[in-house]
């Protein structure tokens, strides 16, 4: 009987030992939330980049959605006094680290930027506008929700043709003289930034636009020089260079928010596109 029981007591003993399952922690499951991610359509399409950037032939990028992080980043001070905020919080939310914000074009930035946004505010911006009529300063409230997409492909107001650079060609009507333009990057855009910046510094009067043209014309009947580019910039008659920009609106993909607008003052109505304002970022809460 005693063998019995030393048997049964060993059996006991080891039952009693089993090793048990840690159980699953509340700071556990809270550590493991997985923040959602978004494909962002991207008007381009993937093309127009070279054969070596992540975004070459691809129609969509993946997005993760905003955190208290990327809040900081739009609040630091030192990123606002450099003007680096937006290129920081790309760098954030997109997926694929190998793709430099820099180089996506700018309506590809556009439509992920307000992506962003969306995932962070919601699907509605809140903003005060002018009425182009009276002047009268209101609220106005734009939908974010599903915008329009416009591919860089229609050119029945412009004589435009591309190039198998990835350059377009296009025709002035006044003076003749045939420009080469490209499409322009995040970069290009901070560039502008700058250089507008450094002739108000000066006290030079040069609007962005000049500048935009400067940046983006590749040649001047097959003219390089960028010094001559540059002096014809300033002294292109105002209707080649409204039919200029034209063309620049006509080849650059983009994301579409442009939506109705009436006056609660005078009644004027029109179609005005969503202006990207400081407090785009920062919603009246």
């Amino acid at each position: 009987m005693a063998r019995n029981n030393q048997r049964r007591t060993q059996a006991a003993s080891k039952k009693t030992t089993k090793t048990a399952e840690p159980p699953v922690t509340a700071t556990q499951s809270v550590l493991d939330f997985v923040t959602p991610t978004h494909l962002v359509d991207l008007p381009s399409k993937g093309r127009f980049y070279a054969d070596s950037h992540p975004l070459h032939g691809q129609e969509t990028v993946e997005i993760r959605y905003m955190t208290a992080k990327d809040e900081d980043i739009l609040t630091s001070p030192s990123l606002l006094k450099k003007g680096l905020v937006l290129e920081r919080l790309l760098q954030s939310v997109l997926l694929n680290k190998t793709i430099d914000p820099g180089s996506i074009l700018v309506g590809d930035r556009n439509a992920i930027i307000v992506a962003a946004r969306t995932t962070g505010y919601g699907d509605t911006y809140d903003t005060k506008v002018p009425c182009p009529s009276c002047g009268d300063i209101r609220s106005h409230t734009f939908s974010l929700k599903d915008p329009g997409i416009y591919e860089g492909d229609n050119f029945d107001e412009v004589d435009v043709t591309s190039t198998d650079e990835g350059t377009f060609l296009v025709m002035l009507p006044l003076t003749k003289v045939e420009v080469e333009i490209r499409l322009l990057t995040g970069d290009d855009e901070s560039s502008i930034a700058q250089a507008v910046a450094r002739n108000k510094k000066r006290n030079i009067l040069e609007s962005s636009l000049t500048t935009q043209f400067t940046q983006a014309v590749v040649s001047l009947n097959t003219e390089t020089d960028r010094k001559v580019i540059q002096h014809f910039a300033h002294m292109m008659p105002a209707y080649d260079a409204r039919y200029l920009r034209l063309a620049f609106q006509a080849i650059t993909p983009n994301v579409d928010l442009t939506q109705d607008y009436v006056c609660s003052s005078c009644g004027y109505e029109q179609e005005m596109e969503l202006p990207f304002t400081a407090d785009f970022f920062w919603p009246n809460r």
